[in-house]
């Protein structure tokens, strides 16, 4: 094609959401997520991003791989942020053409900056939050979060020897701490659109994000992102992995609007056990060692079958 083609020109400006060139590792489920949300939010858009992987592999000073309005202060304040760009769209009447989102990762949402998230709910304001689960910090060292599930080896929460063959002692085990349930702390602070996806259905997070952009005030989108180095797998598993985690019911696909649960992704029939998608993954896998560990399965199993009978995904 010749140099001086109007297409390969016009083709050539065009500025993607996020482009490609970003530090993130190969088969980032964090960054499929994103580039999916990031497409599905269209035009007239400005993001404030908590610190975290996507904040630090799109942004290695003085590069961004951001083609938005983007912004980053420190790891707790996102919602703050996005609560003033709000109130300052207002002031010049632009706060209907441009929408606003916050962002960050399970550190960034669950812990640090739960309180300004709460606080921006409370008011009402007209923000979506979209949270990207990859289940520990990720960026700073796999410590363990208020998002990290039961039984997951991570450098805070570590696997120890067993007492005896059959019994460990509970620090041993990996976390034995409940993952926070932030879609129920969401629903409390009564948001018209709440909703949970995985990176396993990118279709799914596209529609999630079109319908949170479509309902009136605060609005919150969690989605599962699989962690190459966290959680120990094969990059080319993103996909599969984030599909296992929503059809073994221990990662619900659903939503909320308007308090109520109305809408549910079913799960396959014959149920697949919870060990299929824990056995693929490194953090997991002192589970597999001993009957110890099989005691810590059947507590995730069960995790599961409460999810599946509480939520109705036969």
């Amino acid at each position: 094609m010749p140099i001086n083609n109007p297409k390969r020109q016009q083709a050539t400006k065009k500025i993607l959401p996020i482009a490609p060139g970003h530090r993130a590792c190969a088969g980032c489920g964090q960054m499929i997520a994103a580039r999916t949300v990031l497409e599905n939010l269209g035009p007239d858009v400005i993001i404030a991003n908590a610190t975290g992987c996507l904040e630090v592999t799109t942004t290695p000073y003085p590069e961004s791989a951001w083609g938005i309005p983007w912004m980053h202060s420190v790891f707790e304040n996102a919602a703050a942020i996005a609560t003033g760009i709000k109130a300052a769209l207002k002031k010049q009447k632009r706060d209907k053409q441009i929408k606003v989102v916050a962002q960050g990762g399970d550190g960034g949402t669950f812990d640090i900056g739960f309180g300004l998230i709460s606080g921006m709910w409370e008011r009402g304001d007209d923000v979506l939050y979209v949270c990207y689960d990859t289940e520990a910090y990720s960026n700073t060292g796999i410590q363990a979060s208020g998002a990290t599930p039961w039984g997951a080896d991570t450098t805070t929460t570590p696997t120890g020897k067993c007492i005896a063959k059959e019994q460990c002692a509970i620090d041993g085990i990996g976390s034995h701490q409940k993952k926070k349930d932030m879609i129920s702390i969401a629903l409390a602070h009564g948001l018209n659109y709440v909703a949970q996806t995985t990176a396993g259905f990118p279709l799914d997070i596209a529609d999630k994000i079109k319908k949170a952009l479509s309902v009136p005030g605060p609005s919150y989108v969690q989605i599962l992102a699989p962690c190459v180095p966290g959680w120990k797998f094969n990059p080319s598993q993103t996909i599969k992995i984030g599909k296992l985690a929503a059809q073994t019911g221990f990662y619900p696909v659903i939503e909320y609007t308007s308090g109520r649960l109305s809408k549910v992704m079913k799960i396959p029939q014959p149920q697949i056990k919870v060990e299929e998608y824990l056995k693929m993954q490194g953090r997991f896998a002192h589970l597999f060692k001993n009957e110890a560990g099989r005691k810590q399965i059947e507590i995730i199993q069960a995790i599961a079958d409460e999810n599946i009978k509480k939520l109705d995904l036969v």
